[in-house]
This record gives C-alpha cells, sequence and structure tokens, in this order.
C-alpha cells in the first residue's frame, strides 16, 4: 500500500515527526541518503517501528513510487544548499500538483525563490517553520506554514494531527501567509527566543552572585507558578538542579554559547524594515562575544567573586515582567512591519495561539497576548500594558544600577529599559543627528510645529 505521507532526512527532528505521524494512524515513508557514515538508516527506521504502517527507502525513487498522489513530502534536512539538492533529486520522480514542504530553518526569500521555481515545474510548495525541539517533533510541535492556501488545505489535515493542541484543543498550526510567511514568522519566533534566553542567562547571572543554585532553582520555580511562566523558564530551573556525580552540569560547560543564524536574520530583516529589535539583537551580540574566549581571558579584569549584596527578588521579578514583553513586543513589531511590506495580513493573535504550545517560547504571556492582539495590533495600544510597563520602570532601573554597581553584563535588561525610555519620551536628540546630517550633507529637515511635512536645508557653514 502506498503512503499518505513521506519525509526526507531522518535526523533527530525527521525521525522524531516520523514517529508522531505513525503515532496517529498516518502512513508514512521515510527517506534518508547513503553514506559512509549513514548507511541503511530508514531500513533500520522502518524495521523498528515494523509494528506502524512505515516503508523506508535509501532510493528516491523508490521513496517517491511509495506515495499516493499527489504526493506530499516534508524535507528535515539542513537549510540552504542541502534543501535545493533535495529538491532537484526529487523533481524527476515528481508529478503535477505534488506538495513540498521545507520544515527546516530556511531564509524565508531562499523560500520565496524556492515557491517561484516550483511553480514552473507545476510543483507546490510551502515553507513550514516548525518549533519544539526533539520533544515537541515527537509529541506535538508548533507548526507555521506559509506559501500557497491552497495547497496548505490539501496537507493541513497531516499537519494539525501531528501539531500540539492549544488550550482549547485546537492544533498548534495554522496557515500562516502567502510566499515565506511561515519561515519569516519562524525566524522572528527565534529571535524572540534569542532575547528571551539571554534574559534569563542575565538573572541567573545577577543572583548566582549571591545566591546558591537551590536558591535560584526555588526563585525560578516558584516564577514558574506565576503569570511568568513558560518552558524557557521551566528548564532553566532544571539545568540549575542538574547534578552529575555530586557536580553541578551547568558548572562543567564552556561559557562559549553557539548559534545557527537564523537569530541574526531576524535582526538583519528588521535593520532593512526599519524596526528596533534591540532586545533580540543584543542578545545575538551577547553570544558573539561569548564566543571570544581566548580573547576575554586576555582581557579580563581581575575583579572579586566573592558573595556579594543580595539584590531584592522583587525587584528581579518585575524587571523581568518588563523586559519579557519589550522583547515580546518588538518581536510582533518586525511581524506587523513585514506583514505591511509583503501583503502578508499576519494574524498576530493566531501566531500567538499558535506559539501557545508545542514550542520553546510557549508561555503563560502569549496565552495573555492572544486577547490583547484580537483588540488591538501592536502590545503597547494595550493602556493596561503600557501602564503595567511604566509601574515596572522604576525597579528596571534600580536593578541596572546594581548590575553597574556589581560590574555584571546584562545587555538585554539594559536594552529593554532604553527602548522603553526613548519610546515614551516626547523629544529625543533626534533633532540635532537630523541637523549634522543636513550640515554635512544638505539632508534637509522639517520644522517642529510644521504639519505640512516640508523639507528645509539650512546654510551652516556661512556662520
Amino acid at each position: 500500500m502506498k503512503a499518505s505521507f513521506g519525509i526526507v532526512g531522518l535526523g533527530v527532528m525527521g525521525k522524531s515527526i516520523a514517529i508522531n505521524a505513525l503515532n496517529h494512524d498516518i502512513s508514512v515513508a521515510v527517506f534518508n541518503r547513503e553514506t559512509q557514515h549513514e548507511v541503511n538508516v530508514a531500513g533500520q527506521f522502518a524495521e523498528a517501528h515494523a509494528d506502524k504502517k512505515v516503508q523506508g527507502f535509501s532510493k528516491m525513487r523508490e521513496f517517491v513510487k511509495a506515495l499516493e498522489t499527489p504526493r506530499k513530502i516534508l524535507l528535515i534536512v539542513n537549510a540552504g544548499n542541502p534543501v535545493d539538492h533535495v529538491i532537484h533529486a526529487l523533481l524527476p520522480y515528481l508529478s503535477a500538483e505534488d506538495i513540498i514542504l521545507d520544515g527546516g530553518n530556511s531564509h524565508y526569500e531562499d523560500t520565496n525563490r524556492r515557491i517561484s521555481f516550483l511553480q514552473t515545474k507545476n510543483i507546490h510548495f510551502l515553507g513550514v517553520g516548525i518549533s519544539g525541539g526533539e520533544e515537541g517533533a515527537l509529541k506535538g510541535p508548533s507548526l507555521m506554514p506559509g506559501g500557497d492556501r491552497e495547497s496548505y488545505k490539501r496537507v493541513a489535515n497531516v499537519l494539525e494531527t501531528i501539531a500540539a493542541k492549544d488550550a482549547n484543543g485546537n492544533p498548534c498550526c495554522g496557515y500562516i501567509g502567502a510566499q515565506g510567511a511561515g519561515h519569516f514568522v519562524k525566524m522572528v519566533h527565534n529571535g524572540i527566543e534569542y532575547g528571551d534566553m539571554q534574559l534569563l542567562a542575565e538573572f541567573y547571572e545577577i543572583l548566582s552572585r549571591s545566591k546558591t543554585y537551590e536558591e535560584i532553582t526555588a526563585i525560578f520555580n516558584k516564577w514558574n507558578q506565576t503569570e511568568l511562566s513558560s518552558y524557557l523558564l521551566e528548564i532553566t530551573a532544571q539545568i540549575l538542579n542538574t547534578k552529575d556525580s555530586g557536580e553541578y552540569v551547568l558548572d562543567t560547560i564552556l561559557d562559549k554559547a553557539g548559534n545557527k543564524g537564523t537569530g541574526s536574520w531576524s535582526s538583519k530583516t528588521a535593520l532593512e524594515l526599519g524596526i528596533p529589535t534591540t532586545i533580540k539583537t543584543a542578545a545575538v551580540y551577547a553570544r558573539y562575544i561569548s564566543s571570544f574566549k581566548q580573547k576575554r581571558q586576555q582581557l579580563a579584569i581581575s575583579t572579586t567573586k566573592d558573595t556579594i549584596d543580595a539584590v531584592d527578588v522583587e525587584t528581579l521579578k518585575e524587571a523581568y515582567c518588563f523586559a519579557r514583553m519589550l522583547n515580546l513586543h518588538q518581536g510582533f513589531d518586525l511581524l506587523k512591519a513585514a506583514s505591511e511590506h509583503y501583503e502578508w495580513q499576519l494574524d498576530f493573535a493566531d501566531i500567538c495561539r499558535i506559539w501557545s504550545n508545542g514550542c520553546i517560547i510557549k508561555s503563560a504571556l502569549l496565552q495573555q497576548s492572544i486577547e490583547v492582539f484580537k483588540q488591538h495590533d501592536s502590545l503597547l495600544d494595550a493602556i493596561t500594558i503600557t501602564q503595567k510597563l511604566a509601574q515596572q520602570e522604576t525597579k528596571t532601573k534600580e536593578l541596572l544600577k546594581y548590575a553597574l554597581d556589581h560590574r555584571l553584563n546584562v545587555p538585554c535588561i539594559s536594552e529593554a529599559y532604553s527602548y522603553w525610555i526613548m519610546m515614551t519620551t516626547e523629544r529625543t536628540s533626534a533633532n540635532m543627528i537630523q541637523a549634522q546630517r543636513d550640515f554635512f550633507g544638505a539632508h534637509t529637515f522639517q520644522k517642529v510645529g510644521d504639519a505640512s511635512g516640508q523639507k528645509f536645508h539650512y546654510n551652516w557653514k556661512t556662520l
């Protein structure tokens, strides 16, 4: 019998999604290339799950022939050239109206290009953002499919079946928008993730100077029982509490953080669209700086690492609420700009819902934001949110003073505060910037109180 769904790539994510589909009684054909180090991977997978409806292949032609038409093939391979390589390997065996789904972390512009190319072959292409890691892929990920709406309808049954379920039992999956909208939303998701992870690292750093890991774990676990609850907070507490042979595993890990590019893509795109995503960009730079371990050791200033005076935990909590909200806001501001620029008509409330379970950034905050976005297209348009941020400003400032006094590096907390101050300041120093631009480049300026928008130039050099 022919399989209803095909999966190319049996790495950690590919295997997990395949098992997820099989557990939902979806018949699956899997393909994995054969190399010197990867022999009969697909066959062994099929044998291991022989009690399910699965077939394994190492030859592309046989794999494609084993699928029902129109074929639905999910690629779980590394972003970039590997995706194009698999597409070209598939093409000789595909038929008109077949659908390829790219479930990797592809750049949305690559997805746009692939959609256009495959349209000339009468093949449909969907860019599907997938979040949740190995566990999410196995038990139910958050899925962000973008491309042609009709193509999505043809694969919706499979995707929505394997997806996580929200608080109302609905799948954490839904049509995002045309072209590469699905991969764009996943890119921004990853940018928000960078910011949230760095914020927790900064609060860990602050607390670790005056508290034990057990005490920090207790604080984070307590927060996780409140409106601050999130998957990342939960695993951070678990990491802090994990020992191996009597030693904390965290203390054995070198302070060099890796990255796979999606965080920087988010920041680059924000610059191109003119949207300040300062918090997640600070998180990207923090990872970059961490990689210069040898140089940091060379430049390190000798300071005491003894226990210092403890910071007020309530101050920490308020500052954490403050920074997290602004990180999320900046992410959705980028989505708003992209939606308008590309005419994607993104549904922010539904994106929050899709992210509310099965993904790395799932949190109570996202659940709460669903209702906000049903009434507003920006979190800062909600008066309850801006009032709360204004109240939390004082505690955040106190925390920053503490960090400065004790030489603690808190780039994301600092950027959150700076962004808020500038966004809530009616008259900034930007008039000086524009005057400088007009002085050396005759870039002109608008005048205070002139609603016409007319541009002026001043002959500064005659003075």
